[in-house]
């Protein structure tokens, strides 16, 4: 079943790759991992070898690869940014990279991003404008991914089993979600707990 995201978001990249950066993007290694976190992430270094050639490498979030395939690609064109940056000797975060300067929100609003600001992570939070909406479906991209790994705080329920497990009380979660970056947990029972990036306190929603 990856495959074909995977192969969507190749054909992705490339367009996207020629449409606003000039076929200028070395080939990347795209993968779609764990990353509960965060929407994607871009490697610092070449971390993967082929043939004697190195790439960097470009993650999609598993958990999240159900959002609108709008979104989606606009998380893979926020890491194309950085890529272009890096390769281009622009300093466009600081912090270990999780602080995203106006360089970084500059570079990005030309690829038709609408980047917003929220406190610790800078110029960060990333949504498509319509622009970008209306380019990717000019070039057949708007297919919505219908599936996602479920987060480990959240497992899926156990396949098979008999009549007294179906029986059995379901415990209550509670869902709290921080309002700068949008990162979501859950936990068993109330809790008083901070976004780990932000380090703004997270609400239960």
């Amino acid at each position: 079943m990856l495959s074909e995201n995977s192969l969507l978001l190749e054909t992705a990249f490339k367009i996207l790759n020629q449409k606003y950066f000039s076929d200028s993007l070395p080939d990347v290694v795209i993968t779609i991992q764990s990353s509960p976190k965060s929407y994607g992430y871009i490697t610092t270094q070449k971390v993967w070898k082929d043939n004697g050639n190195n790439y960097y490498e470009i993650n999609i979030s598993a958990e999240h690869l159900s959002r609108p395939i709008e979104n989606v690609l606009a998380t893979l064109m926020h890491e194309m940014v950085h890529l272009y940056c890096m390769i281009n000797g622009i300093a466009d975060t600081s912090k270990n990279g999780r602080y995203h300067n106006k360089r970084f929100q500059a570079e990005a609003q030309k690829r038709d991003l609408k980047i917003e600001y929220a406190q610790y992570i800078g110029y960060s939070i990333t949504s498509p404008t319509e622009s970008f909406i209306g380019m990717i479906r000019k070039h057949g991209l708007l297919a919505n991914i219908d599936r996602c790994r479920v987060s480990g705080d959240a497992p899926p329920s156990p396949v098979g089993g008999n009549d007294d497990d179906t029986k059995k009380k379901k415990g209550s979660t509670r869902k709290y979600v921080c309002k700068s970056c949008g990162i979501s947990v859950r936990a068993t029972k109330d809790v008083n707990i901070i976004c780990g990036d932000c380090m703004c306190p997270m609400e239960k929603v």
